[in-house]
């Protein structure tokens, strides 16, 4: 099945990393809904948990949730960083009819049909092989699926290398592969690229209106940067180093995690977790990278990154420091930190999204360390967003009753 590139730049408009931007004609008329995946690790343990936004920006589980999606979350049993590193890891499609979410222990994608009142029932074959090992991070432009498998998890070791894959996601909701030209030098466009083991692959991000992806493989210190074409196949640019100018200590390594788009303008922001920095890059359509400058951030190991709307505030998890980083992108080109906002509790926060009115947003925190005691960590944080774009919090989050050692993962908010 092919897709005309007409289409793909169209389609792209909304892309499903961010929901609440195809939805800015129906705000105030439509509910949102907030998914969170639970990675629970058993057979057929994982799931997807529900919640309808009241009012005041709280959270009440949807009947029926969770959700089974008929697969494993990570098997790793420590509390260590790395493992669960991973965004986009739940999206929908255009018009918020489906939901996709990763079985990162059992190399599988799970397909749902999200109904008005925003239940979930799986699609007919669902899950479906994600195409590689440990899958991670997803996006979707028409009818193609990209995934990023990240082959690192140890709890489920693997000789699989890590790889950036795609789809074709068919008409009844089910998925199949686009080919058989996986690695294939003979070919301009694959399938299937593969990267270097150990690399840790924790993203793939499709810039909208574009044919590029970006990525970043959070151990192989890089930012990955594809092209894919009107099959929806893919080709790999040459993958770029974060600069070490912006490291004063020769022994720090160099880790990328985290990408984003600005809304409108060529601008991509990664997160320079090691050295507490926000980068700018200037993207070409044919997909050069040109840094810019790295900005401060206070928070520690930031991660996550998302920008509203109008593209006057960006927004960075940093797990480590258990916050959220605020910034004023006014000059998108030289991003001000304004707030450094400290999460409730004890936890390490990771992925979030912003409600579709952009007044709430929701970051989930994790246990990701041994010094937070069994039973705390796993929660989803509800905060308010002022007319400034700083952040409260002033409700109670929402607590993950998880097995030991489990870390919930992924968050998107579907407006219905």
């Amino acid at each position: 099945m092919r897709i005309s590139r007409f289409t793909i730049a169209l389609l792209a408009l909304g892309t499903v990393g961010q929901a609440g931007y195809a939805v800015a004609s129906v705000l105030g008329k439509a509910t949102d809904y907030v998914y969170v995946e639970t990675n629970i690790k058993t057979t057929n343990g994982n799931s997807i948990a529900a919640f309808q936004r009241q009012a005041d920006g709280s959270l009440k589980p949807v009947p029926g949730s969770p959700f089974l999606t008929g697969g494993e979350g990570v098997q790793f049993t420590g509390t260590a960083a790395g493992p669960p590193d991973s965004d986009q890891d739940i999206i929908t499609n255009l018009d918020h009819t489906l939901l996709f979410a990763v079985n990162s222990g059992s190399d599988s994608i799970a397909i749902f049909h999200i109904h008005g009142d925003g239940s979930l029932t799986a699609v007919e074959g669902s899950p479906f092989p994600s195409g590689g090992n440990n899958p991670v991070s997803l996006d979707l432009v028409g009818n193609v699926l990209f995934v990023a498998n990240k082959s690192g998890d140890p709890g489920r070791p693997s000789s699989i290398l890590p790889n950036y894959t795609t789809l074709y996601l068919q008409p009844d909701g089910k998925l199949e592969p686009t080919g058989d030209t996986s690695n294939d030098s003979a070919e301009s466009y694959t399938s299937t690229v593969s990267v270097e083991v150990g690399g840790s692959p924790t993203q793939v991000h499709v810039v909208p209106g574009t044919d590029l992806i970006f990525g970043t493989d959070f151990m192989g210190g890089l930012i990955q940067r594809f092209r894919f074409n009107v099959d929806g196949k893919i080709r790999q640019l040459p993958p770029v180093a974060l600069p070490a100018s912006e490291f004063t200590d020769t022994t720090t390594p160099r880790l990328p995690l985290g990408v984003w788009h600005h809304p409108y303008l060529p601008l991509l922001y990664v997160g320079f977790v090691t050295d507490s920095k926000l980068g700018v890059y200037q993207y070409s359509l044919n997909g050069q990278l040109k840094f810019l400058r790295a900005v401060p951030n206070t928070g520690a190991a930031i991660c996550w990154i998302r920008t509203n709307r109008e593209g006057t505030r960006l927004y960075t998890t940093d797990t480590t420091s258990n916050s959220v980083t605020v910034y004023n992108i006014a000059n998108p080109e030289t991003p001000v930190q304004i707030q450094n906002f400290v999460l409730s509790g004890l936890g390490n926060a990771l992925q979030f999204d912003l409600s579709t009115d952009e007044t709430s947003l929701y970051v989930l925190s994790s246990r990701g360390s041994d010094a937070i005691p069994q039973g705390q960590g796993n929660v989803l944080h509800s905060l308010a967003i002022g007319a400034d774009g700083k952040l409260s919090e002033k409700l109670a989050p929402t607590v993950f009753s998880e097995p030991d050692s489990t870390r919930p993962q992924g968050v998107t908010v579907v407006s219905k």
